[in-house]
């Protein structure tokens, strides 16, 4: 049996229950227990079981709790009023055929009685239907949340995944491209860069499933990466690390900061007739992780701003951690551009 199924089953035992127990209370209460009492009492909670699990066949059978919420309060209103005018018509037709009419009915017209038995059924059956619209509307309005948040996280992923799948494409785009300037001009120091560039494809492959990685694993890819342009700019690049060794456990987005490198030496050093130095920030300030990217170089605007790199990086901080991390991309003298990104600190 339906797990929901066995619920409404309960809850119909549970509230009829209680009615029946509330009853006999106040019969006791006002000395007007007896079998009479208890037998009508008996037939109308009979009744309203049956009547009720009949609103709630035609519920379903309508789909009417699928349809907009005015129409199901039309519907609502409209099925507790012929309800209740049903209940009360087979109650005196029973009450009747069992001789069970009390002196107040006998005193009633036919019309008097379904007026008087209609009201007492409807304001029953309402407050049950109240129960039953309200219990599936708030259970529908919680299981569309769910699905939304569920949704938004798949959106995520997939999101995250397709940035990934672009970022190591382009990153091994450029690392064979500075491969391939060494392979006439030096074939020895061609070799190690292929080790230096397995090495990082390696690295990188192991943090693929992960959405997070540890600072101190994403600086040694970073350093792996630096070795191998090492091999290119000779003296032409200078590496300098200022990381706070506190810094080295917390967790950053794998790849980020090896993207922001790459996009410094694309776009500041390979520019520079004498190079220059890509200097790594790591620290603690205002409450944040603070990572930043150094290059010498002058910003030009558009390619800056626009290109992969640093728009892969904004939208990755944007889906992981919303408005919480900030990103900024400055001039900060003539000769030195920085990239810089805080993490909220967990």
């Amino acid at each position: 049996m339906n797990s929901n199924y066995t619920k409404y089953w309960l809850y119909q035992a549970g509230g009829w229950g209680a009615f029946a127990l509330i009853n006999i209370f106040f019969a006791v209460t006002f000395d007007r227990l007896n079998m009479e009492y208890v037998t009508r009492m008996f037939i109308f909670i009979v009744l309203g079981i049956a009547i009720t699990h009949g609103v709630r066949w035609l519920v379903h059978r309508i789909d009417l709790l699928l349809k907009p919420l005015n129409q199901q309060v039309v519907g609502f209103i409209f099925l507790t009023l012929l309800a209740g005018i049903l209940l009360a018509t087979i109650e005196i037709g029973v009450f009747h055929m069992v001789n069970l009419e009390t002196k107040e009915m006998t005193d009633l017209s036919f019309f008097g009685q379904l007026v008087a038995f209609g009201f007492n059924s409807f304001v029953y059956l309402f407050i049950w239907n109240c129960i039953y619209f309200i219990h599936h509307y708030v259970d529908k309005t919680r299981k569309q949340q769910l699905d939304t948040l569920k949704l938004e996280s798949l959106v995520k992923e997939l999101e995250l995944k397709t940035i990934k799948a672009h970022i190591n494409p382009h990153f091994i785009f450029n690392s064979l491209n500075g491969i391939r300037a060494l392979v006439v001009e030096n074939p020895e120091r061609a070799r190690k860069a292929i080790t230096e560039l397995s090495n990082i494809l390696r690295s990188s492959m192991q943090t693929e499933k992960s959405e997070s990685v540890t600072l101190e694993r994403e600086l040694n890819i970073v350093k792996d990466y630096l070795a191998l342009e090492n091999m290119r700019f000779e003296d032409r690049l200078k590496i300098v690390y200022t990381v706070d060794e506190d810094t080295l456990d917390l967790p950053v987005p794998p790849m980020m900061l090896q993207t922001l490198v790459e996009n410094a030496i694309k776009h500041g050093i390979s520019k520079q007739v004498s190079g220059g130095v890509v200097k790594i920030i790591s620290d603690f300030k205002n409450g944040y992780h603070e990572l930043a990217v150094q290059n010498t170089g002058k910003l030009n605007g558009k390619a800056n701003k626009e290109g992969f790199g640093l728009s892969s990086t904004l939208n990755r901080l944007n889906i992981l951690f919303g408005d919480k991390a900030k990103f900024e991309l400055k001039q900060v003298d003539a000769q030195l551009v920085e990239a810089k990104v805080q993490f909220p600190l967990q």
